[in-house]
């Protein structure tokens, strides 16, 4: 698994920008300093977000704050419908521009704070939010930031959304110490499976076992097991809603030896047990 860092230009005569994409299959996990809107407009795949694995489909609508590692992986390609998506990206310093200081615009600058976990708006019916990315995807001008206010007021008005990641990311923090992290990260998503050793994660950093959990816990704002066990359970959820795999097969395919412990953190992270959580899906 490969992480990057993006710098995402954003052109000095607009102040964002939105463009539909083909969806490539892609397994890198990367940040930038932008905000980042994205809309699957066909697909399906494996979505992640921070500490957030889960699965994407058509309709897909997730905000993102800026550095915020994520990753939209294409698992199954439709011969029928070419899979694409419709991206825009604003500048990170949006919130503090004075137009954003309008109190009409609370609610708008309250939605970007939380996006620093990445927010997935879960909508029934998505026609209105499409054909206004489609439309800005095309427009120039004043038309292009008036669609964009029509944008987050489509998005403020949507009441069920979940926030994705663990509150890991300080923005200011993750940039300074970018390069540390995503060693880190890239440790951990390529031993998930054969097993985490805090020592050999300490030794990525060059540091001491007490150090390297207090650089973790400094710049993320949770312990380095907790962020395994989130990125754990994460593959535990997805196994058990997409797949038949028996439970004790899954227990091992996302990090756990043995399974009391792995229903014991299950019961703990999402308030269920496995065969109760796969229920849901049956």
């Amino acid at each position: 698994m490969e992480f990057i860092f993006d710098k995402i230009h954003v052109p000095i005569d607009t102040s964002f920008i939105t463009k539909k994409l083909p969806l490539l299959s892609n397994e890198r996990i990367h940040l930038h300093k932008n905000f980042e809107l994205n809309y699957i407009n066909s697909g399906i795949g494996r979505r992640i977000v921070g500490d957030n694995i889960s699965s994407f489909e058509k309709g897909d609508l997730v905000l993102l704050g800026p550095n915020l590692p994520h990753c939209w992986e294409l698992l199954d390609i439709d011969k029928n419908e070419e899979p694409s998506c419709i991206v825009t990206h604003f500048s990170e310093g949006i919130i503090d521009s004075d137009f954003f200081k309008m109190p009409e615009l609370e609610m708008v600058v309250e939605l970007l704070k939380q996006a620093s976990r990445g927010i997935r708006f879960k909508i029934k019916d998505d026609t209105e939010i499409k054909d206004v990315l489609t439309i800005l995807s095309k427009s120039k001008g004043l038309e292009y930031y008036i669609g964009l206010l029509d944008l987050f007021n489509n998005l403020i008005k949507v009441e069920d959304f979940e926030l994705l990641s663990s509150p890991i990311i300080s923005s200011t923090a993750f940039s300074k110490n970018v390069e540390k992290m995503n060693k880190v990260y890239e440790y951990v998503f390529q031993n998930i499976q054969e097993g985490i050793k805090l020592e050999e994660a300490s030794a990525i950093l060059n540091m001491s076992n007490g150090s390297f959990c207090r650089f973790f816990k400094k710049k993320t704002g949770i312990t380095f097991m907790d962020y395994v066990r989130n990125i754990r359970i994460g593959i535990a959820t997805k196994l058990l809603a997409e797949t038949d795999k028996q439970i004790t097969e899954i227990c091992y395919e996302s990090g756990y030896n043995n399974l009391p412990n792995f229903n014991h953190y299950f019961k703990i992270s999402i308030g269920k047990t496995p065969s109760d959580y796969r229920k849901d899906f049956r």
